[in-house]
């Protein structure tokens, strides 16, 4: 139950700002922004004040908190330890008889809450000061160890941070900072309960500092700290007293060599160590420490003097012998006149400690958070204790102990950062609150703007939910043409063409930016800048504009509207990158046609995807300059059809040059397309513009007139009109009129008109040598030149001499002729001799073949009746079978089922119907039996014969039908599937 006094004492708290309350935006004038703060509930305080459930049974006099450990002294001399994990058992140790003569001065806490240290202060002159040492861990209730030290006090001491396996009994190093301004260094060991360090005796104590801050002077340390930099071998120490804070850098290189933070000190011994004076001593001089979690280094410190709070932060980065301060200002005091006797720190702030009140103000900006006032029946504040390891403050008075719960400690640090200029950090506190980060972003975007950043300051603006109409004029009212566009350009990344309610927006900024570009190229063609590198960035920045998916969305819905703005503005070439982007190459080749840039539109008529366009510019294209047009007609001979392409040849003004390009890609794509229109289209260039190629081509076409591809009427009416004699006489052959092609040839040469007459075939003999014959009558008729038309008698067999005397003048006397009279006579007693033989070897081979037959008639086989067909195992004499020669015996069913599919498809027809007409013959009942004096067989005898003539040509296992079969598969393609599955 709360007491009446903790009633007027949460009365007394006052919060005179209002950082701890929620309040209107900072930012009053802001007030186009989207957002409404509103304040749904009033926040909690950032501490508030929990009193402990403990009654001192004394009055309080000391207390340190580590490590969720806390330790009090009482005025009774009772030590109270207890630990929080453990809030039930607390222990209590009677210090009178370990004190006696001696008070205490300070009491010492290490970070683990393990080891304790009590520095005890002489009451008479001249005492001895001595330390007392507690191992807080230890089950066992031993006396403390005691040392005593020889005109010194301690006053501060350096626990160490470092983690260590052994911790619970060793404290590691730390220093000692003594009243004189001397610096040890020793060793807690609980094992032995004694300082095990030879550099801290019993005697000559003095003789083994580290380091005399004062040197030689009386100068009293109030605070020492020392930590290792992450990741080095570096060492930092701070050391406080009450007129300067010093600061000592340097490595260590060896942890085992002792004292351990010697090197550190000794780097200062020839030269001046870093301090940081006041401008008068102070009353009360502290140092303290922000860590951000246990183990870590800390991030900042604070040092309380009269003049006020240094406070900085720390650099972890550093090398050796660097400062490790950074960003270090002097916060003043809430009230100058009255001094602060303890202090702690946190995150961001620090809380002030007085006799009967407690102060927070901002480490940022040294603003005054909070008060609040302790109720005087708790006697006076002794002290402020925070625990390095948990963050949690406590406060003890005389007679009782309070504990401070922080909430929300940064919940109004991006102000501050951003009253400060530092929005970047400001924007890291905002919690991701967006009310608060706009307001950040909007001040930071008119600082940029303010000192003419408007790139930046247009990014920023873009981010922020200010009024898009405001923003846009500030930009205009100072005709900023790059930020504007920048600014509508992330505003146009942010809308999503996908919604409804965006689509207007995208539409309006998008052309509103395409207006700007135009404007600003335009321009630059105007002022005749048009090929300098500011034309070219602004024609790049153009294009990635046009890239941005809402652009391409809007583009392809707005397209025939932008296509207008930009001809309005007499952009060409923006019109034509246009539409290639949009893929209207049509309209593309159509407007570069027109402007004479015929190798452009080849360009784009190449680089399209859409072939059919290739179909209607050719024509154009062509006429204009036929090279490169056939060359990229060859290389897309794939993807178009040369037929198509026809009109496009034929309606170009054809000349030579015109023709040699056009042969030369017809002749690409002839061999393998048998067009004939194709065809003819390539032979009328031939004849018009090479014989040469024409006869080539005639020759590769072949003699065979259903295999030309071309139409031969159409050709050979072509080369009359041309005067062609030798292709006519070649397209006369191919179309069978062989004498005029003979005439024709004998126009030209004899040699032709022989090549002609051999063409004919072999089995036309009659025409053969009426052709003969006519070269035979030209030769004679023309040169009548017996002895040339005996040597034509020896080129040709077909023609004798008897043949070619009709053609000779009746005056010509048979001298001249006697020896091929003579020949052409041996060559008739030649043949008849040769039919002589013929005759002869036939009788023969005709008494040969009597006798065969003769002697078959007498050959017979033997049947058992335990014969098997050799196909199916079954007795053979069951049915109707084959016997052969060989010794196989086949059933009729099962030959004529294993032989039917092994037969070629003729043969294997020829059986089926064979069969067929057996079947009608044998079911009627008509008489086909063979008369006794019939030579003739019946119908059905006459079927069965030439059944058999198939399935009894040959054995079936013997002969040549089973030896051709041996690289025949097993399996055929088309059963293949089947039986796989049957077998699976």
């Amino acid at each position: 139950m709360t007491s009446i006094f903790d009633q007027f004492e949460q009365t007394s708290q006052r919060n005179p700002s209002p950082s701890v309350m929620t309040r209107a935006p900072i930012l009053p004038e802001l007030s186009a922004s989207d957002y409404v703060n509103i304040a749904l509930q009033e926040e909690k305080p950032m501490f508030t004040k929990q009193k402990v459930n403990f009654l001192p049974t004394k009055r309080i006099t000391h207390m340190a908190v580590c490590n969720e450990l806390v330790v009090i002294v009482m005025a009774n001399t009772t030590l109270l330890y207890k630990s929080l994990k453990d809030p039930d058992n607390p222990k209590e140790k009677d210090l009178t008889k370990d004190i006696m003569q001696a008070r205490l001065g300070r009491i010492f806490l290490d970070v683990s809450g393990n080891h304790l240290l009590l520095s005890l202060l002489p009451r008479l002159p001249n005492g001895e000061h001595e330390l007392l040492y507690f191992n807080l861990i230890s089950s066992e209730n031993k006396s403390p160890s005691r040392l005593q030290l020889k005109n010194t006090e301690v006053t501060a001491i350096a626990w160490c941070h470092k983690s260590r396996p052994n911790q619970l009994v060793n404290s590691g190093p730390i220093l000692l900072g003594s009243s004189l301004g001397v610096i040890y260094e020793a060793d807690l060991n609980a094992s032995s309960d004694t300082f095990r360090n030879a550099y801290l005796a019993q005697s000559n104590f003095d003789r083994k500092e580290l380091f005399d801050i004062g040197k030689g002077t009386t100068t009293v340390i109030t605070s020492i700290e020392y930590h290792q930099l992450p990741s080095s071998d570096t060492y930092f120490v701070f050391v406080s007293t009450y007129s300067k804070f010093y600061q000592f850098v340097g490595s260590v290189s060896s942890q085992d060599k002792k004292p351990f933070l010697k090197n550190v000190f000794n780097n200062y011994l020839t030269k001046p160590e870093i301090c940081y004076p006041v401008s008068e001593p102070a009353v009360y001089s502290q140092l303290q420490f922000y860590y951000p979690a246990p183990g870590l280094a800390p991030k900042s410190f604070a040092w309380l003097t009269s003049a006020g709070i240094y406070y900085g932060q720390l650099d972890s980065t550093i090398s050796d012998d660097a400062c490790v301060i950074e960003s270090a200002q002097l916060l003043e005091l809430p009230d100058p006149n009255s001094q602060p006797i303890s202090f702690a720190i946190t995150q961001f702030h620090a809380l002030l400690l007085y006799s009967d009140h407690v102060t927070g103000i901002s480490l940022l900006n040294g603003k005054l958070v909070f008060e609040n006032y302790y109720n005087e029946a708790h006697g006076k504040l002794v002290s402020i204790n925070k625990d390095p390891v948990t963050g949690t403050v406590w406060v003890v008075a005389a007679k009782a102990v309070f504990r401070y719960k922080i909430v929300k400690e940064d919940r109004n640090v991006w102000e501050i950062y951003l009253e400060k200029g530092q929005y970047e950090l400001a924007k890291q506190y905002c919690k991701d609150n967006p009310i608060y980060l706009d307001q950040v972003l909007v001040k930071q975007a008119e600082k940029y703007f303010e000192t003419e950043d408007y790139v930046n300051s247009a990014l920023l603006y873009a981010d922020t939910q200010s009024s898009f109409e405001e923003i846009a004029l500030k930009f205009l009212q100072i005709w900023e043409l790059n930020g504007l566009k920048l600014f509508l350009r992330k505003k146009l990344e942010k809308l999503n063409p996908k919604q409804p309610q965006d689509k207007t927006q995208i539409t309006m900024i998008s052309i509103w930016m395409f207006e700007l570009f135009l404007n600003q190229s335009g321009n630059l063609r105007l002022d005749g800048k048009d090929n300098t590198v500011e034309y070219r960035e602004l024609q790049e920045e153009f294009e990635n504009f046009k890239r941005i998916p809402q652009v391409v969305e809007c583009i392809r819905a707005n397209f025939s509207t932008i296509e207008e703005l930009i001809a309005s503005h007499g952009d060409k070439e923006n019109l034509i990158r246009l539409t290639i982007e949009n893929k209207n190459f049509e309209k593309v080749i159509r407007q570069q046609i027109m402007k004479g840039n015929y190798e452009d539109a080849l360009t784009t008529l190449m680089n399209q995807s859409n072939r059919d366009l290739f179909y209607p510019f050719m024509p154009v294209i062509l006429e204009a300059i036929p090279r490169q047009a056939i060359q990229i007609l060859i290389r897309e001979s794939k993807n178009l059809d040369p037929v198509k392409l026809l009109p496009a040849f034929v309606a170009s003004n054809i000349d030579e040059n015109h023709a040699v390009e056009i042969m030369r890609y017809l002749e690409t794509c002839c061999p393998f397309n048998q067009n004939q229109s194709l065809h003819n289209y390539l032979l009328s260039l031939y004849a018009r513009y090479n014989e040469t190629k024409l006869m080539k081509y005639i020759d590769i076409q072949g003699q065979e007139i259903s295999m030309v591809n071309y139409d031969v009427r159409y050709a050979l009416t072509l080369c009359q009109q041309h005067k062609l004699t030798k292709a006519c006489v070649k397209l006369s052959a191919l179309l069978g009129l062989w004498e005029s092609a003979v005439d024709l040839a004998l126009t030209v040469s004899i040699d032709l008109a022989k090549e002609t007459a051999a063409l004919p075939p072999h089995s036309s003999l009659e025409l053969r040598k009426k052709l003969w014959l006519k070269i035979a009558e030209h030769i004679i008729s023309k040169n009548n030149d017996i002895k040339e038309a005996m040597e034509f008698l020896k080129e040709c067999d077909l023609i004798k001499i008897e043949d070619i005397l009709p053609f000779f003048s009746d005056f010509d006397t048979i001298d001249h002729f006697r020896d091929a009279i003579c020949d052409s006579l041996q060559k008739y007693n030649e043949h008849i001799k040769d039919i002589k033989e013929d005759i002869e070897s036939a009788t023969k081979s005709a008494n040969i073949i009597r006798g065969e037959i003769a002697s078959f008639r007498n050959r017979y086989t033997i049947i058992k009746v335990s014969d098997v067909c050799d196909l199916c195992n079954i007795q053979l004499m069951l049915r109707s079978f084959y016997t052969f020669p060989c010794g196989h015996r086949f059933h009729s069913a099962c030959l004529t089922k294993e032989l039917l599919p092994l037969l070629e498809p003729q043969k294997r027809f020829e059986l089926q119907e064979k069969q067929k007409q057996f079947a009608v013959l044998t079911s009627s009942n008509r008489d086909d039996s063979i008369s006794v004096n019939s030579t003739t067989l019946s119908p059905i005898d006459k079927v069965k014969s030439e059944i058999d003539s198939i399935l009894a040509y040959e054995c079936f296992f013997c002969g040549d039908l089973f030896i051709n079969l041996i690289d025949k598969p097993f399996i055929e393609d088309d059963d293949f599937e089947r039986v796989m599955k049957e077998w699976a």
